[in-house]
């Protein structure tokens, strides 16, 4: 029911993002090969260039590294305590180091630390073996959970993001895929992203990520770079219980991924306000159904619902609610019912789709004997 309501929702923001293109504000033009700006509450894409256009993701890859490892400790099939072997492959791996050292076994957190706030390469292919058996193992896991996922244009061939013709993605995907880590992983987020250094092995090493030191707000995510990648960052920010998520790749140098990126995140704080549309806690007015063992289902969000609108026109965003005509039993938690409409100044703005918020089974054959004639009439 969730991955449906997920499908559900991401069909909202679409409209959304489409509807709104003539209200937004102008955004800032960046030195770099593509960007994406994500507003976290609502999904709205903000900004964006080139989003859906294949390239090098380079250390960006360690995401979805990270997330099938939280996902693993999760399932209790990794624990933050458990040994794993050091591989002559993981050792031997080239870029970026934690620094471990072959035919040794590392407990499983200070790997992590080692991969999200070193990017060390020998410790993702030491995760991945321990999780999967081998790194092609893991990198068919890691395909798939980009499926899951909805990342429409990834392709991982490694744990580590060391070059390779097959191994690409966009920022919209990554945008996804940092979206869900935070998401679903809220704890492990807060706990390693903002690390600034970590010390193995006697090794002092910093945080590449230049945002960590100079803005409070931000907490996360990830750098990454190669050649042909160039300077990229995935950068979020927390302000006013607000989170933005930035995608940057291609630019020329460290500093400019850290300068275009806190360019993007201050521009989408400015330029739009959030505006609470419903909880999940405030369902809608119950809709008619026929032929079911209850008259009338429940109707909601599974998620609290706020929209991101240009600063200033938050008091014009209105609501309504389109229902649709004649449901009919058996109804699924979960499953469409209607759609909510947002105008602002009389504008339209996004559609967001409301969902039942309980099974409705069939009634017994006399009430969908009487429904069906009633329905003649109706």
């Amino acid at each position: 029911m969730l991955f449906r309501q997920a499908i559900i929702l991401a069909t909202s923001l679409f409209a959304l993002n489409a509807a709104q293109a003539q209200q937004a504000p102008v955004p800032p033009s960046l030195a770099a090969k593509s960007w994406l700006l994500l507003e976290m509450g609502s999904g709205q894409v903000l900004s964006a260039e080139k989003p859906d256009e294949r390239l090098e993701p380079a250390s960006l890859t360690k995401l979805m590294t990270a997330y099938l490892t939280f996902s693993s400790l999760h399932k209790k099939t990794l624990a933050l305590n458990q040994p794993l072997p050091v591989s002559q492959k993981a050792w031997k791996t080239g870029g970026s180091k934690m620094f471990i050292k072959v035919d040794t076994q590392v407990e499983v957190e200070d790997l992590i630390k080692g991969m999200i706030v070193q990017s060390g390469n020998d410790a993702c292919v030491t995760l991945a073996e321990g999780i999967a058996g081998s790194e092609e193992n893991f990198a068919q896991m890691m395909n798939r959970e980009a499926q899951r996922l909805g990342m429409k244009n990834s392709h991982f061939m490694n744990s580590t993001g060391l070059p390779d013709p097959n191994h690409y993605t966009t920022a919209r995907d990554l945008s996804l895929l940092a979206g869900a880590l935070i998401r679903d992983f809220p704890e492990e987020y807060r706990k390693y992203y903002s690390m600034k250094e970590f010390r193995y092995n006697n090794i002092t090493q910093p945080n590449r990520n230049r945002l960590l030191y100079i803005d409070p707000t931000v907490d996360g995510v990830k750098t990454g770079h190669t050649d042909a990648a160039g300077y990229c960052l995935i950068s979020s920010a927390l302000r006013d219980k607000r989170r933005l998520l930035s995608v940057v790749l291609g630019t020329a140098s460290d500093n400019a991924r850290a300068t275009e990126s806190q360019k993007l995140l201050n521009w989408g704080f400015l330029a739009y306000e959030p505006v609470p549309v419903y909880t999940s806690a405030q369902p809608l007015a119950p809709l008619r159904v026929w032929k079911g063992a209850q008259s009338e289902v429940k109707v909601g969000f599974a998620n609290d619902i706020s929209i991101a609108v240009p600063k200033g026109l938050g008091d014009k965003a209105t609501t309504q609610f389109v229902p649709q005509p004649r449901l009919i039993a058996p109804i699924q938690a979960g499953q469409a019912v209607g759609v909510l409409k947002v105008t602002i100044d009389g504008k339209p703005y996004g559609e967001y789709t409301a969902t039942a918020l309980e099974n409705i089974e069939l009634g017994n054959i006399f009430i969908r004997l009487f429904h069906t004639i009633r329905l003649w009439f109706v």
